[in-house]
């Protein structure tokens, strides 16, 4: 699996991806710190990345658009240490690395794991 992580993720986390055998880059790694939002989600779609943010507005967007893809991980801890969010992602990878790769958006938040797959169906 491919991981883009967005300018509020923790580098650490992206090493914790790679160790666990995924490719992972982030922004910063590329000197797009401020690259628009838009524009990061059509990166991650164009080359084929699950997006990892802080930032809720990529649910919005990927919701909007009604794409299939990318795949977006939310995490909307109140605990955003490298550690937590890296014990967050072990379980997605074990639990959830099939419903990713069909696209969907995972929340995260203390406690719980959301998935919901793309694209969205109103309601």
């Amino acid at each position: 699996m491919r991981f883009l992580a967005d300018m509020g993720i923790s580098p650490r986390a992206v090493t914790f991806l790679r160790e666990q055998g995924c490719e992972a880059i982030h922004l910063h790694e590329e000197g797009l710190d401020c690259l628009e939002d838009p524009a990061i989600l059509a990166k991650a779609r164009e080359e084929g990345f699950i997006l990892l943010t802080h930032d809720l507005d990529f649910g919005e967007l990927i919701a909007a658009s009604g794409a299939r893809l990318p795949s977006v991980i939310v995490f909307r801890l109140r605990d955003m240490r490298p550690e937590n969010v890296n014990r967050y992602l072990q379980r997605i990878l074990e639990e959830h690395a099939e419903v990713l790769m069909n696209g969907a958006i995972i929340s995260v938040t203390e406690g719980r794991i959301r998935v919901r797959p793309l694209p969205l169906q109103t309601e």
